[in-house]
């Protein structure tokens, strides 16, 4: 049945504004930071993890992890994250499925996130088919599509389990094939680079429900099917941070990507390797500590577990859609980046 005629010009008009994303190289943020080192509370925490981020990318020996959790992809940072990747600043990252396929390769074939108008009536957005992030919308009919692109992958892959960071890069394939509607998506240019993207809980998000399909179908038919492996998801982490050495964090957000990071260090010891702790890390949250949780610790508490040094590290309490753009505009323009090597770590996995 069709929408209501004055449905659908309402979603229309609520579907108006779209999210612009904030490039790297759009400004220089340098001379901000300089002013915060100067300053205190959180701007000067700010700068110090700027710093810290900044001597990662400059340690010669240091490959540089990014851990995504939240929704700073939607609200508009999403190229930062894909020029971080294009430049050379990072060389793996850990992710929540949600950042990557409902964000990234939902727009990837050509969808938008909308800013939203807050004082709207959630009944009414479902009506209309319209999800709401805070204060950015995106159209759950959209959404749905993206889960059946999700589906299509699946039908054309052998049917076996793979890890996240595997399927993911058949998905970066698949765009690079002529497939992406809006070029240069950070799973299309980490594929390029060869930068492992590694989604833990990879199915909760849209992938999840295009996973679900492929499999019930398949199952009905007799059929074999596809899997996620999360355990190879670990184990492919680990290795490549038995590879790496010494190893830089640069964390927004916090929850399952920045632990599962962290806890390459605990099971390489348990596979019986002597492996340093993350020497470099920064923490961008909201996140409160008086409940023993704060995005899975504080940096110093996960120090007591054997995962990250505390000689650089540091937790910067807030919003990261206000501090992230300025971390890496800073770093981006000092250029540190530049005469870093690429590790190319999906190689490692290629047969």
């Amino acid at each position: 049945m069709n929408a209501p005629v004055q449905n659908t010009n309402r979603k229309a008009e609520l579907l108006a504004n779209t999210v612009e994303h904030v490039a790297i190289d759009q400004y220089d943020a340098r001379p901000i930071i300089d002013s915060m080192r100067r300053m205190s509370f959180t701007s000067r925490d700010t700068a110090r993890a700027a710093d810290i981020w900044k001597m990662s990318l400059e340690d010669a020996d240091c490959s540089t992890w990014l851990t995504l959790a939240g929704s700073t992809s939607a609200a508009g940072c999403m190229h930062i994250y894909r020029d971080m990747v294009q430049h050379g600043m990072i060389d793996a990252i850990v992710a929540t499925g949600a950042s990557i396929v409902d964000m990234d390769f939902f727009e990837a074939l050509g969808f938008k996130h909308y800013q939203a108008d807050s004082s709207v009536d959630d009944r009414e957005l479902r009506e209309m088919y319209i999800d709401r992030i805070y204060d950015t919308y995106i159209d759950e009919e959209e959404l749905q599509a993206c889960d059946a692109t999700i589906y299509d992958i699946c039908e054309i892959l052998e049917p076996r389990p793979y890890s996240s960071r595997e399927f993911i890069w058949e998905m970066g394939k698949w765009l690079a094939a002529g497939n992406a509607k809006k070029p240069d998506s950070l799973i299309e240019v980490a594929y390029r680079e060869g930068v492992p993207i590694f989604c833990p809980a990879f199915v909760d998000s849209s992938a999840g429900f295009g996973l679900v399909k492929h499999q019930v179908e398949r199952m009905k038919a007799g059929k074999p099917y596809l899997t996620i492996d999360a355990v190879a998801d670990f184990r492919e982490l680990t290795e490549i941070k038995l590879k790496a050495g010494a190893t830089g964090l640069f964390m927004v957000g916090g929850g399952v990507p920045k632990n599962f990071a962290q806890d390459t260090v605990v099971c390489a010891e348990i596979l019986g390797h002597e492996v340093d702790m993350h020497k470099y890390a920064i923490q961008i949250t909201v996140a409160d500590v008086r409940d023993g949780a704060c995005s899975s610790s504080t940096l110093k508490e996960a120090c007591s577990w054997g995962k990250v040094d505390v000689t650089w590290e540091q937790m910067v309490f807030a919003e990261a859609t206000t501090v992230v753009p300025m971390i890496a505009s800073n770093a981006f323009h000092h250029g540190a980046h530049k005469a870093r090597r690429k590790r190319r770590w999906s190689d490692l996995f290629q047969k």
